[in-house]
């Protein structure tokens, strides 16, 4: 079996972007399933990075954080409001099918 991405979504995506990715076989957990509601964006990261997952968020503080920290699976960046959600799980799709977990680690990937 290849070696592929697993994601996590941080609370400020839409749910709708975890259900069409397991529809397509990605791998992905949510901070909703996590227990993580309420959470800080560095314990998010840090449990993507204890569970080997690269982060889909639409908040640019993870961004800050990665600046300070080159230890994580992965971020993957969209601006708030700038993408449909089929254009989101395009990119994601596109992310998961061309790129390593190794290829992903510590690389911030915007869409």
């Amino acid at each position: 079996m290849t070696n592929k991405i697993r994601f996590h979504l941080d609370e400020n995506v839409n749910l709708a972007i975890a259900r069409g990715l397991r529809k397509q076989g990605v791998n992905v957990s949510t901070t909703q399933e996590s227990n993580l509601l309420g959470a800080t964006d560095l314990e998010q990261l840090d449990f993507a990075r204890q569970e080997d997952r690269a982060i889909f968020t639409q908040d640019r503080d993870f961004l800050i954080l990665a600046s300070q920290s080159s230890n994580h699976a992965g971020i993957v960046y969209a601006p708030k409001n700038n993408r449909s959600i089929g254009q989101l799980l395009n990119s994601l799709q596109l992310i998961y099918e061309l790129l390593s977990p190794e290829e992903m680690r510590d690389h911030i990937e915007y869409i």
